[in-house]
Protein backbone atom coordinates (compact mmCIF):
# COMPACT_ATOMS: atom_id res chain seq x y z
CA UNK A 1 0.00 0.00 0.00
CA UNK A 2 1.40 3.39 -1.02
CA UNK A 3 2.44 5.68 1.80
CA UNK A 4 -0.05 8.47 2.37
CA UNK A 5 1.49 11.88 1.62
CA UNK A 6 1.10 14.89 3.88
CA UNK A 7 -2.11 16.83 3.24
CA UNK A 8 -1.82 19.67 0.74
CA UNK A 9 -3.40 23.11 1.08
CA UNK A 10 -4.43 25.36 -1.81
CA UNK A 11 -5.45 28.89 -0.82
CA UNK A 12 -7.60 30.98 -3.15
CA UNK A 13 -7.47 34.75 -2.65
CA UNK A 14 -9.06 37.57 -4.62
CA UNK A 15 -7.73 40.70 -6.29
CA UNK A 16 -9.18 44.00 -7.57
CA UNK A 17 -12.86 43.50 -6.70
CA UNK A 18 -15.28 41.27 -4.83
CA UNK A 19 -17.46 38.81 -6.70
CA UNK A 20 -14.58 38.04 -9.03
CA UNK A 21 -15.20 34.27 -8.92
CA UNK A 22 -13.15 32.94 -6.01
CA UNK A 23 -15.95 30.63 -4.92
CA UNK A 24 -16.42 28.84 -8.24
CA UNK A 25 -12.64 28.77 -8.74
CA UNK A 26 -12.25 27.06 -5.37
CA UNK A 27 -15.08 24.65 -6.19
CA UNK A 28 -13.67 23.92 -9.65
CA UNK A 29 -10.17 23.22 -8.37
CA UNK A 30 -11.76 20.93 -5.79
CA UNK A 31 -13.71 19.10 -8.49
CA UNK A 32 -10.52 18.60 -10.52
CA UNK A 33 -8.57 17.28 -7.55
CA UNK A 34 -11.42 14.92 -6.67
CA UNK A 35 -11.46 13.73 -10.31
CA UNK A 36 -7.75 12.97 -9.92
CA UNK A 37 -8.54 10.60 -7.07
CA UNK A 38 -7.69 12.84 -4.13
CA UNK A 39 -10.01 12.95 -1.14
CA UNK A 40 -10.83 16.65 -1.24
CA UNK A 41 -12.61 19.14 0.96
CA UNK A 42 -13.09 22.92 0.83
CA UNK A 43 -13.25 25.69 3.43
CA UNK A 44 -14.49 29.28 3.41
CA UNK A 45 -12.86 31.93 5.62
CA UNK A 46 -15.04 35.03 5.85
CA UNK A 47 -13.41 38.20 7.18
CA UNK A 48 -16.57 39.48 8.89
CA UNK A 49 -16.84 40.01 12.64
CA UNK A 50 -20.20 38.19 12.44
CA UNK A 51 -19.97 34.78 14.11
CA UNK A 52 -21.90 33.29 11.21
CA UNK A 53 -23.79 34.44 8.11
CA UNK A 54 -27.23 34.04 9.70
CA UNK A 55 -27.70 37.65 10.76
CA UNK A 56 -26.52 39.18 7.48
CA UNK A 57 -28.93 40.84 5.07
CA UNK A 58 -29.23 38.57 2.00
CA UNK A 59 -29.39 41.61 -0.29
CA UNK A 60 -25.94 42.69 0.91
CA UNK A 61 -24.30 39.33 1.49
CA UNK A 62 -26.27 36.85 -0.58
CA UNK A 63 -27.92 33.63 0.46
CA UNK A 64 -27.37 32.00 3.84
CA UNK A 65 -26.41 28.39 3.14
CA UNK A 66 -27.27 25.87 5.87
CA UNK A 67 -25.33 22.68 6.56
CA UNK A 68 -26.70 19.41 7.94
CA UNK A 69 -25.12 20.18 11.33
CA UNK A 70 -27.03 23.47 11.75
CA UNK A 71 -24.41 26.01 10.64
CA UNK A 72 -25.48 29.20 8.82
CA UNK A 73 -22.72 29.81 6.30
CA UNK A 74 -21.71 31.75 3.24
CA UNK A 75 -23.29 30.93 -0.13
CA UNK A 76 -19.93 29.70 -1.47
CA UNK A 77 -20.30 26.64 0.75
CA UNK A 78 -23.18 25.70 -1.54
CA UNK A 79 -20.89 25.85 -4.56
CA UNK A 80 -18.37 23.60 -2.81
CA UNK A 81 -21.05 21.02 -1.99
CA UNK A 82 -22.47 21.12 -5.51
CA UNK A 83 -19.13 20.82 -7.35
CA UNK A 84 -17.58 18.27 -4.98
CA UNK A 85 -20.85 16.39 -4.39
CA UNK A 86 -20.15 16.12 -0.66
CA UNK A 87 -21.82 17.32 2.54
CA UNK A 88 -19.79 19.89 4.44
CA UNK A 89 -19.99 20.79 8.12
CA UNK A 90 -19.46 23.76 10.42
CA UNK A 91 -15.78 22.79 10.43
CA UNK A 92 -15.60 23.98 6.82
CA UNK A 93 -16.62 27.54 7.65
CA UNK A 94 -15.03 30.24 9.75
CA UNK A 95 -15.38 33.97 10.25
CA UNK A 96 -13.18 36.54 11.97
CA UNK A 97 -15.84 36.75 14.66
CA UNK A 98 -15.81 33.00 15.19
CA UNK A 99 -12.00 32.91 15.37
CA UNK A 100 -11.77 35.79 17.88
CA UNK A 101 -14.60 34.31 19.93
CA UNK A 102 -12.67 31.04 20.30
CA UNK A 103 -9.41 32.78 21.21
CA UNK A 104 -11.13 34.95 23.81
CA UNK A 105 -12.97 31.94 25.29
CA UNK A 106 -9.66 30.06 25.44
CA UNK A 107 -8.06 32.98 27.25
CA UNK A 108 -10.93 33.11 29.76
CA UNK A 109 -10.47 29.39 30.35
CA UNK A 110 -6.72 29.82 31.00
CA UNK A 111 -5.81 27.65 28.02
CA UNK A 112 -2.92 30.01 27.24
CA UNK A 113 -1.59 29.36 30.77
CA UNK A 114 -1.18 33.00 31.72
CA UNK A 115 0.67 34.11 28.58
CA UNK A 116 -0.08 37.47 26.97
CA UNK A 117 -2.63 36.71 24.24
CA UNK A 118 -1.86 38.68 21.09
CA UNK A 119 -3.39 39.18 17.66
CA UNK A 120 -0.24 37.65 16.20
CA UNK A 121 0.51 34.81 16.67
CA UNK A 122 -2.67 33.59 18.40
CA UNK A 123 -5.30 34.57 15.81
CA UNK A 124 -3.37 33.06 12.84
CA UNK A 125 -2.66 29.98 14.99
CA UNK A 126 -6.39 29.50 15.58
CA UNK A 127 -7.06 29.91 11.83
CA UNK A 128 -4.43 27.30 10.99
CA UNK A 129 -5.78 25.03 13.73
CA UNK A 130 -9.28 25.22 12.25
CA UNK A 131 -7.99 24.36 8.77
CA UNK A 132 -6.06 21.37 10.10
CA UNK A 133 -9.00 20.14 12.18
CA UNK A 134 -11.23 20.26 9.11
CA UNK A 135 -8.62 18.33 7.12
CA UNK A 136 -8.40 15.70 9.82
CA UNK A 137 -12.19 15.48 10.23
CA UNK A 138 -12.65 14.79 6.51
CA UNK A 139 -9.39 12.79 6.23
CA UNK A 140 -8.64 14.94 3.19
CA UNK A 141 -5.60 14.63 0.95
CA UNK A 142 -6.33 18.05 -0.54
CA UNK A 143 -7.85 21.09 1.19
CA UNK A 144 -8.94 24.10 -0.85
CA UNK A 145 -9.43 27.24 1.25
CA UNK A 146 -11.10 30.40 -0.04
CA UNK A 147 -10.23 33.64 1.73
CA UNK A 148 -13.12 36.10 1.53
CA UNK A 149 -12.69 39.68 0.37
CA UNK A 150 -9.78 41.01 -1.66
CA UNK A 151 -6.09 41.36 -0.87
CA UNK A 152 -5.25 44.78 0.52
CA UNK A 153 -8.26 44.95 2.83
CA UNK A 154 -7.55 45.34 6.53
CA UNK A 155 -10.07 42.71 7.50
CA UNK A 156 -8.49 39.67 5.83
CA UNK A 157 -4.84 40.43 6.61
CA UNK A 158 -4.78 37.92 9.50
CA UNK A 159 -5.98 35.14 7.20
CA UNK A 160 -3.13 36.01 4.84
CA UNK A 161 -0.75 35.92 7.80
CA UNK A 162 -2.02 32.42 8.60
CA UNK A 163 -1.19 31.35 5.02
CA UNK A 164 2.29 32.84 5.36
CA UNK A 165 2.96 30.99 8.60
CA UNK A 166 1.65 27.70 7.23
CA UNK A 167 3.74 28.07 4.07
CA UNK A 168 6.83 28.93 6.10
CA UNK A 169 6.39 25.74 8.10
CA UNK A 170 5.64 23.51 5.08
CA UNK A 171 6.63 25.30 1.85
CA UNK A 172 5.94 22.29 -0.41
CA UNK A 173 2.47 21.74 1.03
CA UNK A 174 0.95 25.15 0.30
CA UNK A 175 -0.03 26.80 -2.99
CA UNK A 176 -1.53 30.28 -3.40
CA UNK A 177 -3.93 31.06 -6.24
CA UNK A 178 -4.77 34.71 -6.93
CA UNK A 179 -8.11 35.17 -8.71
CA UNK A 180 -7.99 38.67 -10.13
CA UNK A 181 -9.98 40.83 -12.52
CA UNK A 182 -8.54 42.13 -15.80
CA UNK A 183 -10.85 44.90 -17.06
CA UNK A 184 -11.37 45.88 -20.67
CA UNK A 185 -12.23 49.62 -20.55
CA UNK A 186 -14.76 50.45 -23.27
CA UNK A 187 -12.87 53.52 -24.44
CA UNK A 188 -9.68 51.47 -24.91
CA UNK A 189 -10.92 48.05 -26.04
CA UNK A 190 -7.83 46.49 -24.48
CA UNK A 191 -7.45 44.17 -21.49
CA UNK A 192 -5.46 45.87 -18.72
CA UNK A 193 -3.19 44.05 -16.27
CA UNK A 194 -2.31 47.00 -14.01
CA UNK A 195 -5.02 46.38 -11.34
CA UNK A 196 -3.84 42.77 -11.01
CA UNK A 197 -0.23 43.95 -10.77
CA UNK A 198 -1.27 46.09 -7.80
CA UNK A 199 -3.16 43.16 -6.25
CA UNK A 200 -0.08 40.98 -6.63
CA UNK A 201 2.08 43.58 -4.87
CA UNK A 202 -0.43 43.88 -2.03
CA UNK A 203 -0.18 40.13 -1.66
CA UNK A 204 3.62 40.47 -1.59
CA UNK A 205 3.29 43.02 1.21
CA UNK A 206 1.54 40.35 3.27
CA UNK A 207 4.58 38.13 2.77
CA UNK A 208 3.02 35.95 0.06
CA UNK A 209 3.75 35.28 -3.60
CA UNK A 210 1.04 33.93 -5.85
CA UNK A 211 1.93 30.60 -7.42
CA UNK A 212 -0.88 30.88 -9.96
CA UNK A 213 -3.02 33.73 -11.28
CA UNK A 214 -6.53 33.04 -12.54
CA UNK A 215 -7.20 35.95 -14.89
CA UNK A 216 -10.88 36.80 -14.84
CA UNK A 217 -12.43 39.02 -17.49
CA UNK A 218 -14.80 39.32 -20.41
CA UNK A 219 -12.40 37.67 -22.83
CA UNK A 220 -9.57 35.16 -23.05
CA UNK A 221 -6.14 36.05 -21.65
CA UNK A 222 -3.87 36.63 -24.65
CA UNK A 223 -0.10 36.17 -24.99
CA UNK A 224 0.95 39.81 -24.37
CA UNK A 225 -1.16 40.04 -21.19
CA UNK A 226 0.09 36.65 -20.00
CA UNK A 227 3.68 37.82 -20.45
CA UNK A 228 2.97 41.04 -18.55
CA UNK A 229 1.46 39.14 -15.63
CA UNK A 230 4.45 36.80 -15.55
CA UNK A 231 6.95 39.68 -15.63
CA UNK A 232 5.31 42.06 -13.18
CA UNK A 233 3.66 39.56 -10.82
CA UNK A 234 6.46 37.01 -10.61
CA UNK A 235 4.38 34.08 -11.81
CA UNK A 236 5.42 31.51 -14.41
CA UNK A 237 3.74 32.20 -17.76
CA UNK A 238 2.18 28.76 -17.86
CA UNK A 239 0.62 29.44 -14.45
CA UNK A 240 -1.30 32.49 -15.70
CA UNK A 241 -4.69 30.91 -16.33
CA UNK A 242 -7.29 32.35 -18.67
CA UNK A 243 -10.76 32.48 -17.08
CA UNK A 244 -13.13 34.43 -19.33
CA UNK A 245 -16.86 34.70 -18.70
CA UNK A 246 -18.66 31.47 -19.63
CA UNK A 247 -22.36 30.70 -20.17
CA UNK A 248 -22.41 28.24 -17.24
CA UNK A 249 -20.20 27.95 -14.16
CA UNK A 250 -20.25 24.18 -14.67
CA UNK A 251 -17.96 24.65 -17.68
CA UNK A 252 -15.16 25.96 -15.47
CA UNK A 253 -13.64 22.61 -14.38
CA UNK A 254 -13.35 21.59 -18.04
CA UNK A 255 -11.92 24.99 -19.02
CA UNK A 256 -9.35 24.73 -16.23
CA UNK A 257 -8.44 21.19 -17.15
CA UNK A 258 -7.90 22.27 -20.77
CA UNK A 259 -5.10 24.45 -19.33
CA UNK A 260 -3.81 21.60 -17.13
CA UNK A 261 -4.54 23.56 -13.94
CA UNK A 262 -4.69 20.44 -11.77
CA UNK A 263 -1.26 19.10 -12.68
CA UNK A 264 0.28 22.57 -12.56
CA UNK A 265 -0.91 22.86 -8.97
CA UNK A 266 0.42 19.38 -8.21
CA UNK A 267 3.83 20.45 -9.54
CA UNK A 268 3.76 23.53 -7.29
CA UNK A 269 2.94 21.20 -4.39
CA UNK A 270 5.88 18.93 -5.28
CA UNK A 271 3.64 16.09 -6.43
CA UNK A 272 3.60 13.90 -9.51
CA UNK A 273 1.04 14.59 -12.26
CA UNK A 274 -2.12 12.51 -12.35
CA UNK A 275 -4.73 11.74 -14.96
CA UNK A 276 -8.06 13.50 -14.47
CA UNK A 277 -11.37 11.75 -15.08
CA UNK A 278 -13.73 14.61 -15.88
CA UNK A 279 -15.88 12.55 -18.25
CA UNK A 280 -19.04 13.08 -16.14
CA UNK A 281 -18.46 16.84 -16.20
CA UNK A 282 -17.92 16.88 -19.98
CA UNK A 283 -21.13 14.89 -20.49
CA UNK A 284 -23.02 17.20 -18.13
CA UNK A 285 -21.83 20.35 -19.94
CA UNK A 286 -22.80 18.76 -23.26
CA UNK A 287 -26.28 18.13 -21.85
CA UNK A 288 -26.51 21.80 -20.85
CA UNK A 289 -25.67 22.92 -24.37
CA UNK A 290 -28.10 20.46 -25.93
CA UNK A 291 -31.03 21.59 -23.77
CA UNK A 292 -32.54 24.22 -26.04
CA UNK A 293 -36.31 23.97 -25.47
CA UNK A 294 -37.17 26.68 -22.95
CA UNK A 295 -39.13 26.46 -19.71
CA UNK A 296 -39.94 29.80 -18.06
CA UNK A 297 -40.07 30.03 -14.28
CA UNK A 298 -41.19 33.05 -12.26
CA UNK A 299 -39.44 33.49 -8.91
CA UNK A 300 -41.83 35.62 -6.87
CA UNK A 301 -40.34 37.32 -3.85
CA UNK A 302 -38.82 40.46 -2.39
CA UNK A 303 -35.04 40.07 -1.91
CA UNK A 304 -34.25 41.24 -5.41
CA UNK A 305 -33.42 44.90 -5.60
CA UNK A 306 -30.56 47.12 -4.54
CA UNK A 307 -30.87 50.43 -6.29
CA UNK A 308 -31.08 49.78 -10.02
CA UNK A 309 -29.67 46.26 -9.72
CA UNK A 310 -31.18 42.81 -9.17
CA UNK A 311 -29.25 40.54 -6.83
CA UNK A 312 -29.91 36.93 -7.77
CA UNK A 313 -27.36 35.82 -5.13
CA UNK A 314 -30.12 36.12 -2.53
CA UNK A 315 -31.50 32.84 -3.90
CA UNK A 316 -28.49 31.25 -5.59
CA UNK A 317 -29.26 27.69 -4.41
CA UNK A 318 -32.82 27.97 -5.72
CA UNK A 319 -31.51 29.17 -9.07
CA UNK A 320 -28.97 26.37 -9.34
CA UNK A 321 -31.56 23.77 -8.28
CA UNK A 322 -33.91 24.90 -11.06
CA UNK A 323 -31.03 24.66 -13.54
CA UNK A 324 -30.09 21.14 -12.40
CA UNK A 325 -33.70 20.01 -12.72
CA UNK A 326 -34.21 21.70 -16.09
CA UNK A 327 -31.13 20.15 -17.66
CA UNK A 328 -32.15 16.75 -16.27
CA UNK A 329 -35.46 17.26 -18.11
CA UNK A 330 -33.61 18.36 -21.27
CA UNK A 331 -34.94 21.92 -21.17
CA UNK A 332 -33.29 25.31 -20.89
CA UNK A 333 -34.35 27.23 -17.76
CA UNK A 334 -35.42 30.84 -18.14
CA UNK A 335 -35.82 32.40 -14.71
CA UNK A 336 -37.42 35.80 -14.25
CA UNK A 337 -37.57 37.80 -11.04
CA UNK A 338 -41.02 39.02 -10.13
CA UNK A 339 -41.32 41.63 -7.37
CA UNK A 340 -44.42 40.76 -5.35
CA UNK A 341 -44.94 44.39 -4.33
CA UNK A 342 -45.93 45.13 -7.92
CA UNK A 343 -49.05 42.98 -7.44
CA UNK A 344 -49.98 45.04 -4.41
CA UNK A 345 -49.65 48.29 -6.34
CA UNK A 346 -51.58 46.97 -9.36
CA UNK A 347 -53.50 43.66 -8.99
CA UNK A 348 -54.03 43.54 -12.77
CA UNK A 349 -50.34 42.68 -13.12
CA UNK A 350 -51.15 39.21 -11.76
CA UNK A 351 -52.34 38.34 -15.26
CA UNK A 352 -48.70 38.57 -16.37
CA UNK A 353 -48.08 35.31 -14.48
CA UNK A 354 -50.01 33.48 -17.23
CA UNK A 355 -46.93 33.56 -19.44
CA UNK A 356 -44.89 31.40 -17.04
CA UNK A 357 -44.66 27.61 -17.07
CA UNK A 358 -44.07 27.48 -13.32
CA UNK A 359 -43.96 29.68 -10.22
CA UNK A 360 -41.61 29.45 -7.25
CA UNK A 361 -41.92 31.35 -3.97
CA UNK A 362 -38.63 30.97 -2.09
CA UNK A 363 -37.88 31.53 1.59
CA UNK A 364 -37.91 34.88 3.29
CA UNK A 365 -38.80 36.87 6.38
CA UNK A 366 -40.80 39.93 7.34
CA UNK A 367 -43.89 41.68 6.04
CA UNK A 368 -42.85 43.41 2.83
CA UNK A 369 -44.62 42.21 -0.31
CA UNK A 370 -46.48 39.43 1.53
CA UNK A 371 -49.98 40.21 0.19
CA UNK A 372 -48.55 40.25 -3.34
CA UNK A 373 -47.03 36.81 -2.82
CA UNK A 374 -50.32 35.44 -1.47
CA UNK A 375 -52.11 36.80 -4.57
CA UNK A 376 -49.54 35.09 -6.81
CA UNK A 377 -50.02 31.79 -4.99
CA UNK A 378 -53.81 32.05 -5.41
CA UNK A 379 -53.28 32.67 -9.12
CA UNK A 380 -51.03 29.60 -9.42
CA UNK A 381 -53.52 27.44 -7.53
CA UNK A 382 -56.61 28.55 -9.47
CA UNK A 383 -54.97 28.65 -12.92
CA UNK A 384 -53.23 25.32 -12.30
CA UNK A 385 -49.75 26.69 -12.92
CA UNK A 386 -47.10 24.37 -11.36
CA UNK A 387 -46.08 25.82 -8.00
CA UNK A 388 -43.23 25.14 -5.59
CA UNK A 389 -43.22 26.96 -2.24
CA UNK A 390 -40.09 26.86 -0.13
CA UNK A 391 -40.31 27.55 3.62
CA UNK A 392 -42.14 30.92 3.63
CA UNK A 393 -43.56 29.87 0.26
CA UNK A 394 -45.16 26.85 1.95
CA UNK A 395 -46.44 28.89 4.89
CA UNK A 396 -48.03 31.53 2.66
CA UNK A 397 -49.62 28.80 0.51
CA UNK A 398 -51.45 27.47 3.58
CA UNK A 399 -52.57 31.00 4.49
CA UNK A 400 -53.86 31.58 0.95
CA UNK A 401 -55.78 28.30 1.07
CA UNK A 402 -57.25 29.11 4.49
CA UNK A 403 -58.47 32.50 3.28
CA UNK A 404 -59.87 31.62 -0.11
CA UNK A 405 -60.91 27.95 0.20
CA UNK A 406 -61.71 27.54 3.89
CA UNK A 407 -63.19 31.05 4.07
CA UNK A 408 -61.15 32.11 7.10
CA UNK A 409 -61.07 35.85 6.68
CA UNK A 410 -57.98 37.48 8.12
CA UNK A 411 -56.03 34.21 8.29
CA UNK A 412 -52.34 34.98 8.60
CA UNK A 413 -48.99 34.20 10.15
CA UNK A 414 -48.31 35.60 13.61
CA UNK A 415 -44.98 36.78 12.25
CA UNK A 416 -46.92 39.45 10.35
CA UNK A 417 -50.08 39.79 12.45
CA UNK A 418 -49.96 38.49 16.01
CA UNK A 419 -53.64 39.36 16.48
CA UNK A 420 -54.94 37.38 13.49
CA UNK A 421 -58.24 35.55 14.21
CA UNK A 422 -56.87 32.53 12.38
CA UNK A 423 -53.17 31.95 13.17
CA UNK A 424 -52.36 29.45 10.42
CA UNK A 425 -48.64 29.90 11.02
CA UNK A 426 -47.45 30.15 14.62
CA UNK A 427 -44.11 30.61 16.29
CA UNK A 428 -42.28 27.39 17.08
CA UNK A 429 -42.68 26.95 20.86
CA UNK A 430 -38.93 26.60 21.27
CA UNK A 431 -38.43 29.88 19.40
CA UNK A 432 -40.78 32.10 21.43
CA UNK A 433 -38.21 32.50 24.22
CA UNK A 434 -35.43 33.35 21.75
CA UNK A 435 -37.55 36.05 20.14
CA UNK A 436 -38.58 37.50 23.52
CA UNK A 437 -34.95 37.66 24.61
CA UNK A 438 -33.78 38.92 21.19
CA UNK A 439 -31.53 35.92 20.72
CA UNK A 440 -31.44 35.75 16.94
CA UNK A 441 -27.98 34.53 15.93
CA UNK A 442 -27.85 30.76 15.33
CA UNK A 443 -31.09 30.09 17.23
CA UNK A 444 -33.55 29.15 14.46
CA UNK A 445 -34.64 25.58 13.78
CA UNK A 446 -31.57 24.79 11.73
CA UNK A 447 -30.00 21.89 9.91
CA UNK A 448 -31.17 18.41 8.97
CA UNK A 449 -34.41 16.93 10.32
CA UNK A 450 -36.23 13.73 9.39
CA UNK A 451 -39.53 13.62 7.54
CA UNK A 452 -41.93 10.72 6.96
CA UNK A 453 -43.83 10.72 3.66
CA UNK A 454 -47.38 9.49 3.10
CA UNK A 455 -47.73 6.68 0.57
CA UNK A 456 -49.42 7.33 -2.77
CA UNK A 457 -48.64 11.03 -2.88
CA UNK A 458 -46.89 12.95 -5.63
CA UNK A 459 -44.12 13.85 -3.20
CA UNK A 460 -43.54 10.25 -2.09
CA UNK A 461 -43.34 9.15 -5.73
CA UNK A 462 -40.82 11.90 -6.43
CA UNK A 463 -38.52 10.86 -3.60
CA UNK A 464 -38.99 7.13 -4.13
CA UNK A 465 -38.69 6.49 -0.39
CA UNK A 466 -40.79 6.80 2.76
CA UNK A 467 -38.20 8.54 4.92
CA UNK A 468 -36.13 11.61 4.04
CA UNK A 469 -33.89 14.15 5.75
CA UNK A 470 -33.87 17.81 4.71
CA UNK A 471 -32.30 21.06 5.90
CA UNK A 472 -34.26 23.76 7.69
CA UNK A 473 -34.00 27.42 8.63
CA UNK A 474 -37.12 28.85 10.26
CA UNK A 475 -38.75 30.06 13.49
CA UNK A 476 -42.41 29.73 12.51
CA UNK A 477 -44.43 26.65 11.59
CA UNK A 478 -47.85 25.40 10.55
CA UNK A 479 -50.51 25.37 13.26
CA UNK A 480 -51.75 21.77 13.57
CA UNK A 481 -55.14 22.96 14.81
CA UNK A 482 -56.01 23.66 11.15
CA UNK A 483 -54.48 20.49 9.78
CA UNK A 484 -57.55 18.26 9.59
CA UNK A 485 -59.77 20.94 8.06
CA UNK A 486 -57.19 21.89 5.46
CA UNK A 487 -56.45 18.26 4.67
CA UNK A 488 -60.14 17.51 4.12
CA UNK A 489 -60.50 20.48 1.75
CA UNK A 490 -57.71 19.25 -0.53
CA UNK A 491 -54.44 20.77 0.69
CA UNK A 492 -52.93 17.56 2.02
CA UNK A 493 -50.25 17.25 4.67
CA UNK A 494 -48.01 14.64 3.04
CA UNK A 495 -44.85 14.91 5.10
CA UNK A 496 -44.32 15.29 8.87
CA UNK A 497 -41.42 15.24 11.28
CA UNK A 498 -41.78 11.99 13.29
CA UNK A 499 -40.47 13.53 16.53
CA UNK A 500 -42.44 16.79 16.70
CA UNK A 501 -45.36 16.08 14.34
CA UNK A 502 -44.42 19.33 12.61
CA UNK A 503 -45.86 19.71 9.12
CA UNK A 504 -43.01 19.49 6.62
CA UNK A 505 -44.77 19.15 3.24
CA UNK A 506 -48.18 20.08 1.86
CA UNK A 507 -49.50 19.03 -1.53
CA UNK A 508 -52.65 20.15 -3.37
CA UNK A 509 -54.76 17.43 -4.94
CA UNK A 510 -56.10 17.76 -8.49
CA UNK A 511 -53.31 20.08 -9.59
CA UNK A 512 -50.42 19.46 -12.05
CA UNK A 513 -47.94 20.25 -9.27
CA UNK A 514 -48.56 22.30 -6.14
CA UNK A 515 -46.13 21.50 -3.34
CA UNK A 516 -44.93 23.49 -0.35
CA UNK A 517 -42.05 22.50 1.92
CA UNK A 518 -41.17 23.83 5.37
CA UNK A 519 -37.56 22.88 4.64
CA UNK A 520 -35.15 24.11 1.96
CA UNK A 521 -34.72 21.36 -0.66
CA UNK A 522 -32.46 23.65 -2.70
CA UNK A 523 -29.61 23.06 -0.26
CA UNK A 524 -29.32 19.40 -1.31
CA UNK A 525 -29.57 19.63 -5.09
CA UNK A 526 -26.48 18.65 -7.07
CA UNK A 527 -25.64 19.29 -10.75
CA UNK A 528 -25.87 15.66 -11.81
CA UNK A 529 -28.35 14.66 -9.08
CA UNK A 530 -31.16 17.23 -9.10
CA UNK A 531 -33.42 17.37 -6.08
CA UNK A 532 -36.54 15.21 -6.59
CA UNK A 533 -39.00 18.04 -5.92
CA UNK A 534 -37.31 20.47 -8.30
CA UNK A 535 -37.02 17.68 -10.86
CA UNK A 536 -40.76 16.94 -10.75
CA UNK A 537 -41.68 20.63 -10.59
CA UNK A 538 -39.80 21.32 -13.82
CA UNK A 539 -41.23 18.17 -15.37
CA UNK A 540 -44.73 19.50 -14.66
CA UNK A 541 -43.76 22.98 -15.86
CA UNK A 542 -42.62 21.67 -19.23
CA UNK A 543 -46.02 20.00 -19.66
CA UNK A 544 -45.36 16.36 -18.70
CA UNK A 545 -48.11 15.62 -16.20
Amino acid sequence: MAKKTRPKYIFVVGGVLSGVGKGVTTASIGAIMKAKGFKTTALKADPYINVDAGTMNPIEHGEVFVTDDKDETDQDMGNYERFLDIDLTSMNYMTTGRVYQTVINNERSMKYKGRCVQVVPHIPEEIIGRIKRAQKHHDADMVIIEIGGTVGEYENILFLEAIRELKMANPDDVAVVLVSYLPVPAHLGEMKTKPTQHASRLLNQAGLQADMIVARGRMELDKPRREKLATFCGVQKENCISAPDVPSIYEIPSRFEDQNVGNKLLKILDMSPRKTDLAPWHAFVKKIHNSTKEVTIAVVGKYFGTGSFTLADSYISVIESVKHAAWFNNVKPILEWVDSEEFEKDPKKLLELKKYDGIIVPGGFGTRGIEGIISAIQFAREKKIPYLGLCYGMQLATIEFARHVLGKKGAHTVEVNDKTPHPIIIVNPFQAKNIAEEKYGGTMRLGAYDCDLIAGTQTRKAYGTAHISERHRHRYEFNNEYREEMDSAGLKVVGVNPESDLVEIVELENHPFFVGTQFHPEFKSRPMRPHPLFREFVKAAKGEK
